[in-house]
């Protein structure tokens, strides 16, 4: 009785991992299809390869503070680059990196 009972409880645990670990993938949806899931989500964790995913959010405001929303684009069944909404990625300080700003590679103060 008692072995029937784990047994039962370890398949419940096995299954639900299963479960967890599977992800929708942009590779098997259209363009039309991934954006709809960010969009309904408002944030999504989905594959874009096969050992690859990406976090997406529908809009900037999904981001924490601290963190900056970039345009994020991954591969469909029907597109190489379909915008799917935003990533949210950590801000460098600007005197660690200005690249992002225009004013070329390297920090604010390495000329000085």
């Amino acid at each position: 009785m008692r072995f029937a009972v784990l047994l039962s409880v370890l398949s419940v645990l096995l299954v639900s991992d299963a479960a967890f670990a599977q992800r929708p993938s942009t590779l098997g949806m259209s363009c039309a299809q991934a954006k709809s899931v960010v969009a309904a989500r408002g944030a999504a964790v989905l594959s874009t390869g096969r050992h690859t995913f990406e976090r997406f959010v529908a809009s900037p405001r999904a981001c924490m503070p601290g963190e900056y929303a970039y345009t994020a684009y991954a591969p469909t069944r029907d597109a190489a680059r379909c915008r799917l909404g935003y990533r949210c990625d950590p801000v460098p300080p600007i005197w660690k990196d200005n690249s992002r700003f225009g004013f070329g590679g390297g920090g604010l103060f390495d000329r000085w």
